[in-house]
């Protein structure tokens, strides 16, 4: 029988991963998460209590059953207050820059030096062999374990080993995605894994055609959602998603597949240089003036 874990440390409290120590907590394991930036704790603590409400009044859960969920996350003080917690199974779900990422996981391999302790990384692009390499003698402790934003509604997780990953840790992070009511898929280790290796060139694509007078951009995004039955347009998507994070993503893509094809569009890099993010900062292609 896989061994599963008794208590997930997850480190970042923003959206992606709030929303994995909720479903952490809904699947009725102990959730330990930590975030370094000012204000993240109270507003993940606030994020977790509509979720959960919301989920209640559809009658999805038992307001007992979501009372329960809270009591099982812990919000520590340190990177090191995981592990004195117990903590056994680690997800980093910070922002997508790998040089933080490697440092992570250099300082993650040194404290977390048991040999059950998996090291997953909620990365959505970069090389997970990097990552592992960053490692040390953790190395085969590490694997990709990408959820999908809002976690708590999408199905799916990558789960994507590097060269390194022994295959009983690939083993149980399947067992453990499973366990959290989510469907893991694997995928190898290339830049962009399969995801984000589609769907950023599509997103890139309609920037371009917005660039060059193609069409505005209501009319790409209702195009492609009527056209293409897509729930949401590829640049709503991008605004969504943030649009610094888009280019960081094709930033990835085009290095680590060395094609500049997978650059970013220009009007991209432009909007993001203007500080338009998307919904996170109130405008990017569109306007969200409540956020």
């Amino acid at each position: 029988m896989t061994q599963l874990p008794t208590k997930v440390g997850v480190l970042g409290a923003g959206q992606m991963g709030g929303g994995i120590a909720q479903v952490a907590a809904v699947a009725g394991l102990q959730v330990c998460v930590y975030d370094a930036f000012p204000g993240a704790v109270e507003k993940c603590r606030g994020v977790h209590k509509k979720s959960l409400g919301k989920l209640v009044e559809k009658g999805k859960v038992t307001q007992a059953d979501a009372d329960a969920s809270l009591a099982r996350i812990e919000f520590v003080a340190s990177v090191e207050d995981l592990k004195s917690r117990g903590c056994d199974w680690i997800v980093e779900a910070v922002i997508e820059d790998a040089k933080l990422k490697k440092d992570l996981f250099a300082r993650l391999a040194s404290l977390f030096t048991d040999e059950r302790v998996v090291l997953a990384t909620n990365t959505s692009s970069i090389s997970i062999t990097e990552i592992a390499t960053a490692a040390g003698p953790a190395a085969g402790r590490v694997v990709g374990m990408h959820f999908f934003n809002p976690v708590p509604l999408m199905q799916l997780v990558e789960v994507i080993p590097a060269v390194q990953t022994a295959p009983g840790v690939t083993e149980r992070t399947i067992a453990l995605a499973t366990k959290m009511g989510k469907t893991p898929l694997k995928a190898n280790d290339r830049a962009g894994f399969i995801s984000n290796r589609v769907l950023m060139p599509m997103l890139n694509e309609a920037f371009y055609a917005w660039m060059e007078g193609v069409a505005e951009p209501e009319a790409i995004d209702g195009i492609m959602k009527l056209g293409c039955n897509f729930p949401m347009g590829p640049l709503r998507l991008a605004d969504f998603i943030g649009l610094d994070t888009c280019v960081n993503i094709m930033n990835v893509l085009a290095d680590g597949l060395n094609n500049d094809r997978y650059r970013a569009c220009p009007l991209l890099k432009q909007l993001v240089a203007a500080g338009r993010l998307g919904d996170k900062s109130g405008r990017g292609v569109y306007e969200y003036p409540g956020k």
